[in-house]
């Protein structure tokens, strides 16, 4: 797997001409606790293009995929509060009724998740299931849809489509289990496909396999895809365009290129230096970002990465806006760091995590 530091200088980025094909505007999602509601998503201004890989970063809580699955309602429920705008094709997916958005959920925009294993029937077999996903949207005789789904699953790269087709999900390996749910995705040729951290628990190997594949569905197909992750190695080898979000806020986006190789945002800046190199000498203790990511109801007045930022000042206590300040054109940060304290703060970097033999005796 590539390293952010080794990502594909020479791959030409999109100049952000393309259409979007999918907006968000100000979208905020909250979950209602036994101790109040929780936050997730804080207002989020995203534009996804046609054609183009968006890739979504942050750590585990940040609000990745409770964005994610508010895009087609999969969170809906009497303790999920959503608000703001999804325009897709000219209507609001939030504001869309249940009935409107199965019009659009599986066909128009579809998810792949993370765990395959649990996504797919573990009582059909998978051919069945890529058969079914065809059928729930168009009128197909059911050996033409068992037809098509065996080319999908030729298409992403199973060996022996056919033989695999009749296969239940415990008798495939992760990849191929992930393959089939990539399968499933492309069944009705989807504008967007949502890709929920799909290489987490495979081998790098694998890894590279699959993300081959959504790069091959993105050229083939013309798809959209918004690609869930916290493995910057992923980002550095498919993406066009890269979001950070942290505690339910995007603190920086742009070209991958510009974020990887000159983050403007602080976090940024520490996942980027917490990624161990795969060449040179290796620190006796991986550098760490101080600190806890934000889990709970309370969130600062300003800047929630404040109370981690060695660089912290009083302008953070007020929400920075997203903008651009000093990255290249179309990167965006919400920092108010000056120019001269950013350049320190990219030098400095997370400082070493604490070895589990001081840990705690300070």
């Amino acid at each position: 797997m590539t390293t952010p530091a080794e990502g594909h200088q020479d791959r030409p980025a999109p100049e952000g001409q393309s259409p979007p094909v999918l907006e968000i505007r100000d979208l905020r999602v909250g979950f209602d606790g036994p101790a109040g509601r929780l936050p997730a998503v804080g207002g989020v201004d995203l534009t996804l293009r046609r054609g183009e890989i968006l890739a979504l970063v942050g750590e585990s809580g940040s609000g990745k995929s409770a964005l994610a699955m508010s895009l087609v309602g999969l969170n809906r429920g009497p303790r999920t509060h959503i608000s703001g705008e999804v325009e897709f094709a000219g209507r609001d997916l939030v504001m869309a009724t249940e009935r409107e958005l199965r019009e659009v959920r599986g066909k128009d925009v579809t998810v792949v998740f993370q765990d395959a294993l649990a996504a797919l029937n573990p009582l059909h077999r998978v051919g069945d299931q890529v058969g079914e996903m065809i059928r729930a949207h168009r009128k197909v005789p059911r050996q033409r849809a068992r037809e098509r789904a065996v080319e999908l699953l030729g298409e992403v790269g199973i060996a022996g489509p056919r033989r695999n087709a009749d296969a239940y999900p415990h008798q495939l390996s992760g990849g191929m289990r992930q393959r089939v749910m990539i399968a499933m995705g492309l069944a009705n040729d989807p504008a967007v496909l949502i890709a929920d951290e799909p290489t987490t628990a495979l081998d790098v190997t694998i890894q590279a396999q699959v993300l081959s594949v959504l790069e091959r569905v993105r050229l083939a197909h013309g798809t959209s895809v918004l690609l869930i992750t916290h493995d910057l190695g992923v980002v550095a080898e498919v993406a066009d365009r890269v979001a950070v979000m942290y505690a339910g806020r995007i603190v920086e986006q742009g070209l991958r290129d510009d974020v990887l190789f000159n983050p403007q945002h602080p976090y940024t800046m520490g996942l980027l230096g917490s990624v161990p190199p795969i060449d040179g000498p290796v620190a006796d203790r991986l550098p760490a970002i101080p600190g806890s990511p934000l889990t709970g109801m309370d969130r600062p007045r300003g800047c929630a990465f404040a109370p981690r930022c060695a660089f912290a000042r009083d302008a953070c206590r007020q929400q920075p806006l997203l903008e651009r300040r000093f990255g290249a054109p179309g990167q965006l940060d919400a920092c108010v760091l000056p120019a001269r304290e950013r350049d320190a703060a990219r030098r400095a970097g997370p400082e070493p995590a604490p070895s589990p033999a001081t840990e705690g005796n300070s």
